[in-house]
């Protein structure tokens, strides 16, 4: 059996695992602009910030999660998340010599842009919004990135918000009223600009704006999901139901895990959305 050669590893990280979908169509525009990815994330190749009090068992998982990529077929990594990509850069591979590059999906998507553009036929009517942070922007320019391959969406009238501090809403969690006072403010500036959806860049962004659609006559979006749109891709955002009030389905929380789903997922969707 031939087996065709890998271009690059997608590493989409562990808190990419609730948005199965985004991972599933992310390798299906891989794929489309003519790149084999293997897709490789989960626990098995943290970058250690999950445990960064614990300096042993961090500098363990990084030195792992490195191995596996040195001994990949892939010369080229390309990461989804900001802290797995400035991990990577600033203590990963320092620590522990790669055989490997390191890039953003974005600029690998946009990167092949031109191979992208004949895919996205379907208009995507409305006026769209980009959620953006300034903190990943200096080491990639994502927000510019994403906003180039949005632009080529038929129909798409695009607008941005003005960047937020950190690299995503993450990092709002350790401040109290940090986070309800950014999704006040992105409120603002869509009802301001006339935006009707909000798309995000990053997970956590869209795990924490999914529920402003409760009581907002508005849509949050991934740029992923759009671009899928514009290619005519079905998808669903399961999460985004979930974390509005639908129902979770018994597969999804035995994929999880038990003791996982009710540490990290049952409390996301317990949380208030926005009043």
């Amino acid at each position: 059996m031939d087996v065709k050669p890998t271009d690059l590893t997608f590493w989409f990280g562990c808190n990419m695992t609730r948005h199965g979908e985004i991972v599933r169509l992310t390798m299906r525009l891989l794929e489309a602009v003519g790149l084999h990815a293997d897709a490789s994330g989960g626990p098995t190749t943290c970058c250690g910030s999950p445990k960064e009090p614990n300096a042993r068992i961090n500098a363990g998982m990084a030195s792992r999660t490195v191995e596996t990529f040195n001994a990949a077929p892939a010369r080229q990594v390309a990461t989804w998340c900001p802290s797995c990509h400035m991990n990577m850069q600033d203590f990963m591979a320092p620590a522990t010599p790669t055989n490997f590059e390191t890039l953003h999906i974005t600029e690998v998507l946009h990167a092949h842009r031109e191979k992208l553009r004949p895919l996205l036929r379907h208009a995507v009517p409305g006026r769209v919004m980009l959620h953006q942070h300034a903190g990943f922007d200096g080491r990639v320019p994502v927000n510019r990135l994403v906003a180039e391959l949005l632009g080529m969406i038929p129909g798409i009238s695009l607008t941005t918000q003005p960047p937020l501090p950190g690299h995503m809403c993450f990092g709002f969690q350790s401040i109290p009223g940090a986070l309800e006072k950014a999704q006040r403010e992105t409120l603002a500036a869509m009802a301001t600009q006339g935006a009707d959806t909000l798309c995000t860049i990053f997970h956590s962004c869209h795990r924490e704006g999914v529920n402003l659609e409760r009581h907002n006559p508005i849509q949050v979006k991934n740029w992923v999901h759009l671009l899928a749109e514009a290619a005519g891709w079905e998808h669903h955002d399961d999460y985004k139901s979930w974390r509005n009030g639908g129902p979770v389905p018994e597969a999804a929380q035995m994929a999880a895990g038990d003791a996982v789903f009710y540490k990290l997922v049952a409390p996301e969707l317990a949380k208030a959305p926005l009043a």
